[in-house]
């Protein structure tokens, strides 16, 4: 079987990263892939320290009239078996008219994106019960509507030292991570910090909203117990040396981090939305709380601060989850079985189509 992978995704981002961790434990499977990026340098060198050469191509606006005709000549001279186009702008450049039985198109989806980009495909793949039956609803057939979740690995170093980011040793410390953006809810999070005194708070990302932040810090007299680290590579060490995982966004169709809080033995506190609230049994693999309500997380967070057996029990139980169903190993014979079954009916439909 032959897959050729296509990623037209930003710089930083949960889908581009799990596209990076995916590719790398295909190509530790041994199977048949050709990947096709965007241009990014980043992306291009973590892949090739996996053994991977990617081809880049600009995937511009709608007047970019080079990529489409690039990525044909590629998908020509490759003559996949599957071809699997990461999100909106990999979908669209994907060549809509193809030859009968050529290849079989499936496009994976890591959120609630326009369907319209993705009418050409053959399948399509979600991360989430939740996206797959949304997809449904919007009238995409159901027999062609999958569900492949992620996968995060365990922390690949031991926790990054309190030392170096200059936070007391003794002090009660909240993680969290993610694009700094409104749908992220860390101004939700900095108005609960405000109502703990004496715990402090790793806040891991970029985004537009950082100055916003910042300020708002400021305004509560909270800067000083806040580390601002900007995006980081090292999101499950961060949480191995913290206390508890907090996730607050207004809006997460999956929720990567909190499998990584699993995977790191941390207990987590999220707000009750669509990804994390499904991910999470309340009160058992981590605590969810409502969107938005800065008090309801603060409550939550104290109560694991102040009760450290409980916090371990929550801990093991959502490492046990992370260990049933979001491993590498686990995730990648889900994604190889589901291939392989498409590669068969291609193979099949090319046979008929021979003997007729």
């Amino acid at each position: 079987m032959k897959l050729l992978q296509i990623m037209a995704g930003a710089k930083m981002g949960g889908a581009e990263a799990f596209f990076v961790r995916l590719a790398a434990a295909f190509a530790r499977r041994g199977l048949d892939q050709h990947l096709v990026i965007r241009r990014d340098p980043a992306r291009a060198r973590a892949l090739r320290r996996t053994g991977i050469a990617p081809v880049e191509l600009p995937f511009g606006s709608r007047m970019d009239f080079r990529t489409r005709p690039a990525l044909l000549r590629e998908i020509e001279r490759y003559r996949p078996d599957v071809v699997l186009a990461w999100m909106s702008r990999a979908a669209w450049a994907t060549p809509a008219a193809k030859p009968p039985g050529a290849y079989t198109l499936v496009g994976r989806l890591g959120g609630y994106y326009d369907l319209r980009y993705y009418r050409h495909c053959d399948h399509l793949v979600a991360n989430t019960d939740d996206i797959r039956r949304w997809m449904i609803a919007a009238s995409w057939p159901s027999d062609r509507a999958h569900v492949l979740p992620n996968f995060v690995d365990p922390p690949a170093a031991g926790p990054v030292s309190r030392f170096g980011l200059d936070t007391p040793l003794d002090a009660p410390l909240l993680v969290a991570a993610g694009r700094l953006h409104e749908n992220k809810g860390f101004d939700v999070l900095l108005d609960a910090l405000a109502t703990l005194p004496g715990v402090w708070l790793w806040l891991a990302g970029d985004g537009l909203e950082g100055a916003a932040l910042h300020r708002q810090a400021e305004r509560l007299g909270i800067a000083g117990r806040i580390r601002f680290l900007g995006w980081r590579d090292d999101v499950p060490a961060l949480m191995a040396a913290g206390d508890v995982y907090v996730c607050p966004s207004r809006h997460e169709p999956l929720g990567n981090v909190v499998l990584e809080a699993w995977a790191a033995g941390r207990p987590v506190v999220a707000a009750d939305v669509a990804g994390p609230g499904r991910l999470i049994e309340d009160g058992r693999t981590g605590l969810l709380v409502p969107a938005g309500d800065a008090a309801a997380l603060a409550a939550a967070i104290a109560d694991l601060l102040m009760d450290r057996p409980r916090a371990a029990v929550l801990a093991a139980a959502g490492k046990a989850a992370w260990e049933r169903d979001y491993t590498e190993a686990v995730v990648v014979d889900r994604w190889l079985a589901f291939l392989a079954a498409l590669a068969r009916q291609g193979a099949s439909l090319d046979g008929a189509r021979a003997s007729g």
